[in-house]
């Protein structure tokens, strides 16, 4: 990995703190980072989501794609752990550790009925999971998304906490309000990359813009990452501080349904045989959260103030260094899960394997 790859806990830990500062020692920030906004995302924080997405989105082949939707076993597996297993376990530490907070449970509720669409592009790219798989899920992430989110929401809130005889809580989500933040954070994004692509092969070739182009524009991705997060922590730092206790309540079931989504979903797209590569992009898109369409839906349903949007604030506060974390722990995993698969890092190749035998 690059020098700026190696360090990214430390970038992203300076990034939260110089957040945190510049919310305490610039007061009016909030106000002015919520002056313009962008599908219900401050407009700063928006141009730093589209930085971020865009470079990868340029890496992807995207002739290779209909090939990775044909996967049947990708597919299902991924469709299975996004939509069914991952809020279904959010519902059930919610309840197992915020029973007395409904605030706080309810925003931890929305965070896991928003899949991720934006950063689990980030974290696929730095296991060296399949670039093309990723997109193709996170593209049906973001339809199921539309269709989904509302519907899940009344179920999860109303619907089974009745059965089970628990309070239900009442929620109106926006339909527009999703399609809209899908399309932006998105749908920009990808026809940028898909048009530098194919206008970038057919000008200079394959071999140019993998190799001399890509590398320069691949840095722009963790620019606009760590820009992202400097900006979200000034906008909430109040909240963040002025709640330690509450922070650390909400925490614990975000901290414990990324490791257990991740390795969960990692072992079992390993049990159905897929390789290295996918197995990390099913882990990682299956384990990933959309916060910024989380915090969007609880303070245009609840209210910035409300203990949902906190909830929603502390999402990628958890979700970040815990999901580098895990770039790591993949890297480390994958030559002991997938002996001699061509696709673990640092792994020969099929052909070379060939050659020296």
């Amino acid at each position: 990995m690059s020098f700026l790859d190696r360090w990214l806990p430390a970038w992203i830990l300076l990034a939260m703190l110089l957040g945190l500062l510049l919310g305490r020692v610039v007061p009016g920030i909030g106000p002015a980072l919520e002056a313009v906004s962008i599908a219900g995302v401050s407009l700063p924080i928006a141009v730093g989501l589209l930085v971020m997405m865009y470079p990868v989105l340029a890496k992807v082949r995207y002739d290779e794609t209909r090939r990775i939707s044909a996967d049947k076993r990708l597919m299902a597996t991924s469709l299975v752990l996004n939509w069914i297993v991952g809020p279904a376990l959010m519902f059930a530490l919610a309840w197992i550790f915020l029973a007395d907070l409904p605030e706080f449970r309810t925003g931890l509720i929305i965070v896991g009925l928003a899949r991720c669409i934006a950063m689990v592009l980030i974290w696929n790219d730095l296991a060296c999971g399949d670039r093309e798989a990723a997109a193709v899920l996170v593209a049906i992430n973001s339809v199921f998304q539309v269709f989904a989110f509302g519907a899940l929401g009344w179920f999860y809130l109303q619907v089974l906490p009745s059965w089970l005889g628990l309070p239900t809580t009442s929620a109106e989500f926006s339909i527009g309000a999703i399609v809209l933040s899908v399309l932006v954070f998105l749908g920009i994004p990808l026809l940028a990359g898909f048009l530098t692509r194919v206008i970038g092969e057919r000008a200079k070739g394959r071999d140019w813009y993998e190799d001399r182009f890509l590398p320069r524009i691949g840095p722009f991705a963790l620019y606009g990452l760590l820009f992202t997060i400097v900006l979200l922590f000034a906008l909430q730092g109040d909240a963040i501080i002025s709640a330690p206790g509450d922070v650390a309540r909400i925490a614990l079931p975000l901290l414990a349904y990324f490791v257990l989504m991740f390795l969960g979903s990692l072992l079992l797209s390993r049990a159905v045989g897929m390789d290295y590569a996918r197995s990390t992009t099913v882990a990682f898109t299956a384990s990933g959260n959309n916060f910024e369409l989380a915090i969007a839906v609880a303070i245009g349903t609840f209210g910035v103030t409300s203990g949902q949007a906190l909830a929603g604030v502390v999402g990628p506060l958890i979700e970040v260094p815990v999901l580098v974390g895990l770039v790591y722990v993949s890297l480390w995993l994958g030559k002991r899960l997938f002996p001699g698969d061509p696709t673990v890092p640092g792994a020969p190749t099929a052909s070379a394997r060939k050659v020296s035998a």
